[in-house]
């Protein structure tokens, strides 16, 4: 890591393992990444926020998905840095990294429900997958993160 950005802390963040009832889950395309990386949803706690109620908050804010129910919440805080490239960029320069509280959730909605053209659009597509690919087209600074939550869920089953 870049000395520089070394002092910098995390960002406390959420991220969503959401299932379809195939146990397929939830991936999406990032509008801000031409190449073909694939995520989970995720995004930032604000201020006075429990990560419950920012893990369903931007789930809706992304995919204007709200026909969920929380199924568990992984036990511990998954960490990952920034690569050197992206330091001092991305959230404004303010963090080194995020480390993340993960919720497995159910969707019992329709896929129709799912829609991406949100206030701040953040992907351009979306799909369901196997569980067992979630790591095949992560960006490589969070694959450990993906790791983690394929095992997870590989568990489940």
């Amino acid at each position: 890591m870049d000395k520089r950005f070394s002092n910098l802390p995390l960002r406390k963040g959420v991220g969503i393992a959401l299932l379809n009832n195939n146990n397929q889950i939830f991936v999406a395309k990032r509008i801000d990444n031409p190449y073909n990386f694939w995520q989970m949803p995720q995004g930032g706690i604000d201020v006075g926020e429990e990560p419950l109620e920012a893990a369903f908050r931007e789930l809706k804010e992304e995919t204007s998905i709200k026909s969920v129910k929380l199924i568990r919440e992984v036990n511990n805080e998954i960490t990952y840095h920034l690569p050197d490239n992206l330091l001092g960029i991305i959230w404004k320069g303010k963090y080194k990294g995020q480390s993340q509280k993960w919720f497995i959730m159910k969707f019992f909605g329709n896929d129709n429900e799912i829609n991406l053209k949100t206030k701040h659009p953040e992907f351009l597509e979306w799909k369901w997958i196997n569980i067992e690919k979630i790591t095949d087209k992560v960006v490589d600074f969070k694959l450990h993160v993906y790791e983690k939550i394929k095992i997870e869920l590989m568990n489940m089953y």
